[in-house]
């Protein structure tokens, strides 16, 4: 069932955070929709501007239709991660999305403000809410590519303002994570400190982090020993998830995770078989080993056993259902 995506951040404030998990095929969303199911979690799916492009945007939402039908007691939203000002319309448009993510923090603060309240009288329009970002996180995440030595923290008096300006619904925080499998080096890890600091300034407010994959380090090795040439990989302690919830983080990001263990599973499959050939062995082992990593997450996240209550309060809200 699709709902808004405010609904699930209404039930989850303060509590734990909805994992948002980003899907690009058929395997990635059926091993979605297992852990999830297996876990008991509403959840968030994602859908890229890159994802929209690999082959059609409606092919995605077919699959998802799909999925819903199969999976009749799964909760959750469809959101758009980091689009422009132009896919944000589209989107909004297609009366499938519960959410759209306006991604304009390479922009100077006025402007992004400007380009984001555009989004929002568009998609309040249409009652969808947007999230947007402030601050910019380090790495490369498919055409997202900022140097670490650009990336800026959210500055809590900036993140206030903002928000009064642009209207938006959720805010993307920078807080020490960033883009891609190379996250952390040493002991660094998410500025809890700052994102209380943000919270104080924006009480009830639905905070985002993005960039937080764990990049778990068995399934770094496991790919290193297939070929594969990953050095140096680390990414947020998943240890780190709850306590950010508990300051008003209500929708975490996890895309790098799921690749790798995409790109673990079809190393591993075809060096111990080289002579297959076969597409399909390798995409059932991804799903349920996907599947599994979706179930840990939702663990982490806190978010694990709340659909029974994630459901009643959609319903008891009044909350539409999307699909």
């Amino acid at each position: 069932m699709i709902v808004p995506t405010r609904t699930l951040f209404e039930h989850a404030y303060g509590n734990y955070a909805v994992g948002a998990y980003n899907i690009n095929n058929l395997e990635q969303t059926m091993g979605l929709f297992k852990g999830c199911i297996d876990s008991q979690a509403p959840f968030i799916i994602q859908i890229s501007k890159g994802a929209r492009a690999y082959t059609d945007k409606k092919m995605l939402e077919a699959i998802i239709r799909t999925a819903d039908e199969i999976f009749p007691d799964a909760l959750f939203a469809v959101h758009l991660d980091h689009g422009d000002e132009q896919t944000c319309y589209d989107c909004i448009a297609s009366g499938f999305y519960s959410s759209v993510m306006i991604d304009a923090s390479h922009d100077p603060f006025d402007e992004n403000a400007a380009i984001t309240k555009r989004v929002v009288d568009a998609a309040h329009a249409k009652g969808l809410s947007v999230e947007a970002e402030l601050g910019m996180l380090g790495g490369v995440e498919e055409d997202i590519q900022v140097d670490e030595k650009n990336a800026m923290l959210t500055d809590p008096d900036e993140a206030y303002e903002f928000v009064k300006l642009s209207g938006c619904d959720s805010l993307a925080c920078a807080i020490g994570t960033s883009h891609g499998a190379y996250k952390f080096a040493g002991s660094q890890g998410i500025h809890m400190e700052r994102v209380a600091e943000i919270q104080k300034r924006l009480p009830k407010f639905p905070l985002v982090m993005h960039g937080s994959s764990s990049v778990p380090q068995d399934e770094v090795a496991r790919i290193n020993a297939a070929g594969g040439d990953l050095k140096g990989a680390k990414g947020v302690d998943v240890a780190q998830y709850l306590p950010a919830a508990k300051l008003g983080v209500c929708k975490v990001n996890i895309d790098t995770d799921g690749r790798l263990v995409w790109t673990r599973v079809h190393r591993e499959f075809f060096r111990d078989k080289p002579s297959e050939f076969d597409l399909r062995p390798p995409g059932k082992i991804f799903i349920a080993e996907y599947a599994k990593f979706i179930e840990s997450r939702n663990g982490y996240l806190g978010s694990a056993g709340q659909l029974a209550g994630a459901r009643e309060h959609a319903l008891k809200s009044g909350s539409p259902v999307l699909a």
